[in-house]
């Protein structure tokens, strides 16, 4: 059944009239239309509409062919735009609304200022000013830098044949977007279209020239007053460009065997480049590729590492690691640090005596926020703990995400870690995982075996810088029905691309398209496998549902919710108990709780309540405190979060904190349980983590020590207001060595992830060091 008809088109326009050609304002939102539901010939008998409203629909381009001359306001926000090349043929409007297309760029956005010469509004700003420069400025600066190439390396063939011809343009214009670099690299997908255009354009009008003058034959004649745009068109067959990221897959991935002595050496620290994670903002916009909605079902095995096979958009398969050493000659290749147990009284570690006084000022402080709801019975940690404190030590140092698997860099940031889920065996016991941990830094994502120190995965995508990875146990369907579990990973960066992995067969399957700009964090829900959480910084988090995975990994993508926060999404968690009702949102600005049931039909969200803290009160013209850079649950209601400068971390009560909100305020202040002192460092997005299993709470510093403390339901019930928890012990950083270079300094401790049993803990630091600590006595 046909969606758009002559009787519906008459009943969504104004004014009311029985013909089509009167109508000068149609609303057609929230239909549910797609590209192939706009009938062209039907529309195009709407010569006299001037305002178009197509927002909230599934639009992915405006068809070809349709003609709307009076067209002069347009809206298309809240659509699948992919193709804003289509917009061309309606070219005299003059203004137009995007927002909220996923997988437009600000590329797109100066295509479309380019090709609609009438626009002077774009989503709902004046851009006269910008598009002048767009259209006239920028464009002569790039045409005479073609003329320049063309004129450096290029000449007319003799004879000229259109074979000839074709070969010179094809050259020329290689030439032309490889040599031509102009504006800011977040423009780079722009500048190389206009430069494809400028140079086919330049040699057109020389072949003109030529043609005049009695050269050529077989040159095809152009119409009187032709455009620039319309000629682009004929010389493509009648077929608009659309840039070439949007066709071709980036087929730079690969995923390498990695050996373990070499990506573990240490050398000399290198200087440390500025990321957009410390500075709080992504100042570029991620690169536009192709989104996979669904994966293809071959797949390139790569043969060579870094140098892929087969079609850009097969998946890349990843090669097993070398295992030509024995774990034990793989651990002492990674770090020189002593392994012997110090005898009493010269451990490394602090004590809470040995603090530092500058932390036990922080005590004083908090003093003067007695007036903050706070608990300290009631809430227990219902957790089986170890009786007494875990003690680590230091098992390997890896220096696996160098970029060119070069050992003097010392500047790549590692920034999230997870460890793998264990899986149900068909005997009902547990298979292995708890020893396997991802990491992402850099360009790199790898995965780790904790025990040997073997990297036994390595996943490669240059130019990509990842933030955040998560892992999930997915069914996989299969002939006849039945699911096989697998654990899958999926990892996200600056690109806003979420790649999809399959360790355990060596198989990186598919991405998709989440954001326009990076992404910041992420996590699948527990509950539903499927689910998975993007935060980005668009400022907001997006809900996806990866569903479908079959044996020939196909799989579908779904957007469910999408969840307003106002500021960069730094840490998600969900509730333990109930992980389908609400979402907690560690952001640059706050901690905000989301309602994140399906059930209601709302798309998008708003938060339901802010929660406030004390170090609020605090507040200077320097430092608001409302960085949550460090979020999540050690048991099944107590909350483990601190501020950037907080010098301290709270444990709070969720329940008791919800408890206290009466509906109306947004603003609600949490029940804190207890105050664990910390460093006073200023160095943000130092993240903290957590064993709930163990009761433990575990946060690097500034200098790569642990600060870790055993939190047992004892200490909470004797914590008296107003004062600070010292830490069970501090690791100090183990102080690597590499031979002829000495000791490398301890850098700040970026993440940090422990297994479930409390085996192993991997802390990711900002210099390209990943430190494996295992618990004596196992």
């Amino acid at each position: 059944m046909e969606k758009i008809t002559e009787k519906i088109l008459l009943e969504k326009s104004s004014p009311k009239t029985n013909k089509l050609e009167q109508i000068k304002i149609l609303n057609l939102s929230r239909m549910g239309l797609k590209s192939e539901d706009l009938p062209v010939p039907l529309l195009s008998k709407l010569c006299s509409l001037e305002q178009l409203d197509l927002s909230g629909n599934l639009l992915q381009e405006i068809p070809k062919g349709l003609c709307l001359p009076s067209l002069k306001i347009l809206n298309c926000s809240n659509n699948d735009m992919e193709d804003v090349v289509s917009l061309e043929a309606l070219r005299n409007i003059e203004e137009l609304r995007l927002e909220d297309n996923l997988y437009l760029t600000v590329n797109d956005e100066h295509k479309v200022i380019f090709l609609l010469p009438k626009l002077r509004m774009f989503n709902g700003k004046d851009i006269s000013s910008t598009a002048h420069h767009i259209r006239h400025g920028s464009t002569e600066i790039l045409r005479k830098r073609v003329i320049g190439v063309w004129e450096r390396s290029f000449g007319l063939p003799d004879p000229i044949t259109a074979q000839s011809l074709a070969a010179v343009e094809k050259r020329f214009v290689v030439a032309a977007c490889t040599q031509i670099k102009y504006g800011p690299n977040s423009l780079s997908e722009y500048t190389k279209w206009r430069v494809e255009m400028i140079a086919k354009e330049y040699l057109k009008s020389l072949t003109f020239s030529e043609e005049e003058g009695g050269k050529i034959t077989d040159t095809t004649p152009t119409k009187e007053n032709e455009t620039p745009a319309e000629r682009r068109t004929r010389d493509l067959g009648g077929n608009s460009i659309v840039s070439p990221q949007k066709r071709i897959r980036n087929n730079s991935e690969v995923v390498t065997e990695a050996s373990p002595r070499k990506s573990s050496r240490l050398a000399s620290a290198a200087p440390v480049e500025a990321s957009p994670r410390k500075s709080k903002r992504v100042t570029s916009t991620p690169q536009k590729t192709d989104p996979m909605m669904s994966s293809p079902r071959k797949h390139a095995r790569m043969t060579n590492v870094g140098t892929p096979e087969g079609s850009p958009r097969k998946s890349s398969r990843l090669e097993n690691a070398s295992k030509t050493e024995s774990p034990r000659r793989a651990a002492k290749s990674v770090i020189s640090t002593p392994t012997s147990r110090p005898a009493k009284g010269e451990s490394p570690r602090k004590t809470a005596k040995d603090q530092t006084t500058s932390q036990q000022s922080k005590q004083k402080t908090a003093k003067t926020e007695n007036n903050t709801p706070r608990k300290t019975a009631g809430a227990k940690l219902k957790v089986t703990q170890l009786q007494e404190p875990v003690s680590l030590q230091p098992l390997h140092v890896l220096q696996c995400h160098s970029r060119q698997d070069s050992p003097d860099d010392f500047s790549t940031q590692l920034w999230a870690c997870a460890f793998e889920p264990p899986q149900e065996c068909s005997d009902g016991g547990i298979s292995g995982g708890s020893r396997t941990v991802a990491t992402c830094g850099g360009e790199t994502l790898c995965v780790i075996d904790c025990e040997s120190g073997h990297v036994l995965k390595k996943y490669k995508v240059p130019g990509e810088e990842f933030f955040s990875l998560a892992w999930s146990t997915v069914l996989m369907s299969r002939t006849g029905g039945s699911g096989r579990p697998c654990n899958i990973l999926a990892a996200g960066g600056k690109r806003g691309l979420v790649k999809l992995i399959h360790p355990r067969v060596n198989l990186a399957f598919g991405e998709f398209h989440a954001s326009r700009r990076a992404i910041s964090i992420m996590r699948f829900s527990p509950r539903n496998a499927s689910f998975l959480f993007t935060g980005t910084y668009e400022n907001k988090i997006f809900l996806w549902d990866i569903s479908g995975l079959d044996r020939d990994y196909n799989f579908k993508i779904s957007k469910l919710l999408v969840l307003e926060t106002g500021s960069t999404p730094l840490h998600l968690s969900l509730l333990p108990t109930s992980p389908d009702t609400h979402l907690l949102s560690g952001c640059d600005d706050g901690l905000y709780v989301f309602d994140i049931q399906i059930s209601k039909n709302t798309q998008k969200r708003n938060e339901e309540m802010e929660i406030v803290f004390p170090v609020y009160k605090k507040k200077d013209k320097k430092n608001t405190y409302r960085t949550i850079d460090g979020l999540s649950f050690l048991s099944d209601d107590i909350v483990a979060s601190k501020s950037h400068m907080q010098g301290s971390i709270y444990l709070w009560s969720w329940s008791a904190t919800r408890a206290s909100w009466n509906g109306r305020k947004k603003e609600v202040p949490a029940v804190v349980l207890a105050e664990l002192q910390w460093s006073s460092t200023d160095i943000p997005y130092l993240s903290l983590g957590t064993c709930p299993g163990y009761g433990y709470v575990v946060c690097g510093d500034e200098q790569g020590r642990l600060w870790m403390y055993h939190i047992t339901d004892t200490m909470m019930e004797n914590f008296k207001s107003g004062k600070t928890i010292s830490a069970t012990e501090v690791l100090e950083w183990p102080s690597p060595v590499r031979a002829g270079k000495g000791a490398l300094e301890g850098p700040s401790i970026n993440g940090i992830a422990m297994d479930p049993d409390l085996h192993y803990l991997v802390a990711l630091t900002d210099k390209n060091m990943a430190v494996v600590w295992k618990r004596e006595g196992r």
